[in-house]
């Protein structure tokens, strides 16, 4: 089993500093969002591989999870013995590399992974979204599992005025309990981008986890130009639905940590800081008088 990661986007929201450094390198506690998250889809039992979907101008992701046996040397003669190691870890992920260089859509960069992809299910992780515990691909592929391999998405609940931002699911939830809280799960209908408040058909939208039947590449293949004349996945995913069923599993949208924007990844990193005890307290410090900021 594999999984993708889309990450050959310009990273425009982050412009300078995206001109030299992939924003999927920027770091949180040391270690680049990217190696977070193909972390997480490796924890999650069966994957055996990542395949990145990269831009041939983004060479630097490539050169972070190559083999630097200068670098580690180095390292070790000067007796810092874990930094190599880390530098190690990295290059021995089981990371493939494929490439998007005409930004023609999330449907359109899975696509590229076609070739690399077995007959099995496979996921989906955005690149700019990480999920510390590693444990809700885990719990999606449990669903699946559930329901003889069917696929599965990630949603999460959305104030009814705010439906109009994202993709909405339609369906039925299917266990006890409150349906929009996390752990509940849904047979999905349908998919509807961006509905105004009172056409909504649930407050639930799709979080970028994904776990989808193999038959999606092949709806991709042939898949038309939708929302802003590009390949959407979405598109693909409500013709999977006239031949397959698909499950949502509503997590808790701060379960995962959203490194999309400037605001958003400078929040996860002072998070990070804080909840890590290593350096809470020097984080603190650093921040001076800003401290008092901190609720």
């Amino acid at each position: 089993m594999k999984a993708v990661i889309p990450a050959a986007g310009l990273g425009t929201r982050f412009l300078p500093a995206t001109k030299a450094v992939p924003k999927e390198l920027l770091p949180v506690q040391g270690l680049p969002v990217i190696q977070q998250v193909v972390e997480e889809a490796l924890a999650v039992d069966g994957v055996d591989g990542v395949v990145i979907v990269n831009s041939h101008d983004k060479p630097a992701i490539e050169r972070h999870f190559a083999a630097d046996d200068e670098l580690e040397q180095t390292l070790l003669g000067r007796g810092k013995d874990g930094l190599a190691s880390s530098v190690r870890h990295a290059s021995e992920l089981p990371v493939s590399f494929v490439y998007q260089d005409e930004a023609k859509g999330l449907g359109h960069a899975v696509l590229q992974a076609a070739p690399q992809m077995d007959e099995d299910p496979f996921l989906i992780l955005l690149g700019d979204y990480f999920v510390p515990g590693h444990d809700m691909c885990r719990r999606m592929k449990a669903v699946s599992d559930e329901h003889n391999g069917a696929s599965v998405i990630a949603v999460a609940a959305v104030p009814a005025d705010q439906v109009s931002r994202y993709g909405i699911i339609a369906g039925d939830c299917i266990t006890k309990g409150d349906p929009e809280q996390p752990g509940s799960v849904w047979r999905i209908s349908g998919l509807v981008e961006k509905p105004a408040p009172e056409d909504a058909p649930s407050h639930l939208f799709i979080v970028g986890r994904y776990l989808l039947s193999p038959r999606i590449m092949d709806l991709l293949a042939t898949q038309g130009p939708g929302a802003g004349n590009e390949i959407q996945l979405t598109d693909a995913m409500v013709r999977l639905l006239e031949s397959e069923e698909m499950y949502a599993l509503v997590v808790d949208v701060d379960e995962g940590r959203d490194t999309g924007t400037p605001a958003a990844w400078a929040g996860v990193c002072a998070r990070a800081a804080l909840e890590d005890p290593a350096t809470r307290e020097a984080f603190i410090e650093a921040l001076g008088g800003a401290a008092d900021l901190i609720r």
